[in-house]
This record gives structure tokens, C-alpha cells and sequence, in this order.
């Protein structure tokens, strides 16, 4: 019998810290009404300075396996998707893995931003159905605003900390499930969205990386213009290939902020 990935509970985690659009207005040029209009959101959430992309990934990963009934002694597999990791290395997976007791199980992160979620799943799904691993924790979880400079009114109107998680498990002969997943990426577009300083290719400190950025740099315009074409194409291209179209769908859930 045929093998299906299945998300079995879902947990999630939040900085306890608010940013209202408000108190935005008091450090940059906008008001509620404006950033409202153009992104429908009205606060954020921030971490605290003792507060990481780990602890909200295991804050998350907790609930999510108490929700599941399970502890972490029974996860042999961790993906993380995050593009702010506490550190260049280890990674958020191999924290959680500590954390949450997951003794001896699997664990790497995925970084790829917007779309981390949706690999995370896509890679994790394929060890479930493979038989490669039997329970998986996937998490998402991002402290962006550790990467944000509060002067640019383009970027800091928009990101916000916090994270989720699923736990996945193989199930047979079941019709729920992950039905199927499109991948794509366009490297040509890095230009537009970006944290420039802080890799390998300009270090921290290091003199040729002098006035390099090392916040969070968006080309606003550019990004949407994809976004909106890219997010379209892959739905279309995801209906296809589970072999429905859009009249067979209730609910779609984006993940852009505006």
C-alpha cells in the first residue's frame, strides 16, 4: 500500500512583544492608515533581545507535538526552514533536536525565505513516503526583525518574528495527506531582496566589506511585480499536477504580506 506524509497537529509560537503601526509612525515617516491600505497589517510581533528564532521554533515544536500526543524521544527527523538562524552554525534544527529531547534524530535547516515552508514539507513528505523516517517535526520560524533597519520605511513596515510547526507522519492506505508541491526558484531576481553583509562573501569586519548592507534590502516594486506572477503560475501548476482545478478549492492561503 502506498505511503502518504500527513500532517497529524500544529503548533505555533509568538513573541509576546507588539509593534503597532502607531508606533511606527513615531519612528519613521507613515501613519496607520497608510501602511494599512497598502498591506492590511496593523501590528507585529517582535523579539525581545533575549529571543531567537530557536526559541520560537521549540516553543512551537512543543505545542505541536503535545497537540500530537507525542514527545520529542519519538521524532527522528527535524527540518527547519529559516533564513535567520541564531548562528552561522549549528543550525535551528540541531538546537530544537537538543531542546525538545529529540535524542539521536535527524536535523538541518532549509533557507529559503518566503518559500522555506513549502520546501521544508516538499523534502519532508519524500523521507516519509521513502520510509526514510516515520515521524518528522517541520518547522517554520523566522526573527526577521533581528535584520531589519527601523529607518527604511519600505522594509520595516512589513516583517514581524514568530513560528510554526507541523508534525508529519507516514501513513498507509490513507486518502489524507500532502497530495503534491511545486518548486521553482529565480536566482536572477537576488538583487532585489537581500541581506548583503554577514556571509561569506562580506564578513562581518572584514575591510572589503566595508559599506556593504547588512539589513534586509527590498526593491519593492520588483519583488510584488514577481511575486504576484510567480504565486499565480505555481498554484496553476500545482492544480494540474494533483489533477483538480481551481473550482475544487475553498481556501487559498498566500504567504505575502500584502
Amino acid at each position: 500500500m502506498s505511503r502518504r506524509a500527513v500532517i497529524q497537529s500544529i503548533g505555533h509560537a509568538l513573541p509576546k512583544k507588539l509593534l503597532t503601526n502607531t508606533d511606527l509612525a513615531k519612528m519613521v515617516e507613515t501613519d496607520d492608515e497608510w501602511i494599512l491600505r497598502r498591506t492590511g497589517i496593523r501590528e507585529r510581533r517582535i523579539c525581545a533581545d533575549d529571543e531567537s528564532t530557536s526559541t520560537l521554533a521549540v516553543t512551537a515544536s512543543e505545542e505541536a507535538l503535545e497537540n500530537a500526543g507525542l514527545t520529542g524521544a519519538d521524532i527522528d527527523m527535524i527540518v527547519v526552514a529559516t533564513v535567520t538562524g541564531d548562528m552561522r552554525f549549528p543550525s535551528v534544527g540541531c538546537i530544537v533536536q537538543d531542546k525538545i529531547g529529540a535524542i539521536g534524530a535527524g536535523a538541518f535547516d532549509v533557507g529559503a525565505a518566503c518559500a522555506g515552508f513549502i520546501y521544508a514539507a516538499s523534502i519532508t513528505a519524500a523521507m516519509l513516503e521513502n520510509s526514510q523516517v516515520h515521524k518528522a517535526l517541520v518547522i517554520g520560524a523566522d526573527a526577521l526583525t533581528k535584520f531589519v533597519d527601523w529607518t527604511d520605511r519600505s522594509t520595516c513596515i512589513l516583517f514581524g518574528d514568530a513560528a510554526a510547526a507541523v508534525v508529519m507522519t507516514a501513513e498507509e492506505g490513507t486518502d489524507r495527506g500532502l497530495i503534491d508541491s511545486v518548486l521553482y526558484s529565480d536566482g536572477a531576481g537576488a538583487k532585489h531582496i537581500l541581506v548583503e553583509a554577514g556571509g561569506s562573501k562580506y564578513p562581518h569586519d572584514a575591510p572589503y566589506s566595508e559599506g556593504k548592507n547588512p539589513y534586509i534590502y527590498m526593491a519593492g516594486q520588483e519583488v510584488y511585480r514577481f511575486a504576484v506572477k510567480a504565486m499565480g503560475d505555481a498554484c496553476s501548476k500545482a492544480l494540474k499536477k494533483a489533477g483538480m482545478s481551481v473550482g475544487d478549492v475553498d481556501l487559498f492561503v498566500p504567504h505575502q504580506a500584502n
